[in-house]
């Protein structure tokens, strides 16, 4: 004789149907907080029916379940940051662990930050690289409603096969059920006169518009090494990172890199770029900068120096080199 066990699971259903049901339970326990028994009642299963959907949901991925320990902050550094650089607003996370733990820990300390801004139907401009792609991930969903997110910055890769390009702003925009507004255009060209026939195009001019106009730009400051994401997508050459290496380059932001003060240190090379000015930085309402990691120590110290952010997201370290050097 069979079971009760066997006997009960027969009865469930084994075509797609069952999925939906597996969906539909693990809403009901998840998002409206149901016991088993409750979940039985209501949908006329038992609580082993209930129990091996939830199991099988689980399994299949349907249901993930994270573990996320709360990021403890540091408002001392926080405010000192502000008062310091006269900043708006800082996020300042501990960093204990290992560099790309560090980098997690900020990005999900940011995403929380940009949604609880509450931007909703605004329009955001955004960067690419690691940080924002790992900023992206932790982004809540609905984190706004509606709006527009549009690229800031040149964004096709010399090199295929390179992430946190279009994907990013993309994202940020389904997360936020938001339009894109895409720059599919280089970060860096080869000559000044790419540049300005591709900046005067109608297309490229009206998202550089749009962008300039953005009442928040969430940007990441980028290292400089061969690690690179500039340099790994082939938008700077290595001739190139060797000469701008010589000429005290720390990092850059938006592609456009700059020395310990917040100095462009390669005009020429400046030219070539496609987005979003320093300048465009220092007059927006809101600049959110995101950086962690001791490869961003001095890029983010020359950020501040020269006032192109006015909210910091970071971690500790990074936060305390600034300070003291401040």
């Amino acid at each position: 004789m069979k079971d009760e066990s066997e006997r009960v699971s027969n009865r469930l259903p084994m075509d797609e149907s069952r999925e939906h049901l597996m969906v539909k339970v693990a809403r009901m326990t998840y998002q409206q907080e149901l016991n088993q028994s409750e979940i039985a009642a209501e949908t006329g299963l038992n609580r082993w029916q209930v129990s091996r959907l939830l199991q099988e949901a689980r399994d299949l991925g349907i249901v993930r379940i994270e573990i996320i320990p709360r990021s403890p902050r540091r408002p001392d550094l926080e405010t000192a940051l502000q008062q310091t650089f006269n900043l708006n607003d800082s996020v300042v996370v501990s960093s204990d662990g290992e560099q790309a733990q560090s980098l997690d820990t900020v990005a999900q300390a940011a995403g929380q930050y940009i949604a609880s801004i509450k931007s909703n139907g605004a329009t955001v401009g955004v960067s690419w690289g690691r940080t924002m792609g790992a900023v992206a991930h932790w982004l809540p969903l609905q984190w706004s409603d509606g709006g527009e997110v549009v690229q800031i910055n040149g964004t096709v890769a010399p090199i295929s096969g390179v992430t946190y390009h279009n994907d990013v702003a993309g994202i940020f925009a389904r997360k936020a059920g938001a339009r894109l507004v895409p720059l599919p255009v280089p970060a860096i060209v080869g000559q000044r006169v790419t540049r300005e026939v591709l900046e005067r195009d109608r297309i490229v001019a009206d998202v550089l518009t749009k962008a300039r106009s953005a009442q928040i730009l969430i940007f990441s400051c980028g290292s400089l090494s061969e690690e690179s994401v500039l340099v790994r997508s082939g938008n700077i050459l290595r001739d190139e990172l060797a000469t701008l290496l010589s000429k005290g380059a720390v990092g850059d932001v938006l592609g456009r890199f700059i020395d310990v003060n917040g100095e462009i240190v390669d005009a020429e090379l400046d030219a070539r770029t496609i987005g979003l000015s320093l300048s465009d930085l220092k007059t927006s309402g809101k600049a959110i900068g995101i950086a962690a990691g001791s490869e961003k120590f001095n890029v983010v110290l020359g950020v501040l120096r020269a006032g192109l952010v006015n909210v910091l997201v970071t971690d500790e370290a990074t936060a305390t080199f600034a300070l003291e050097h401040a």
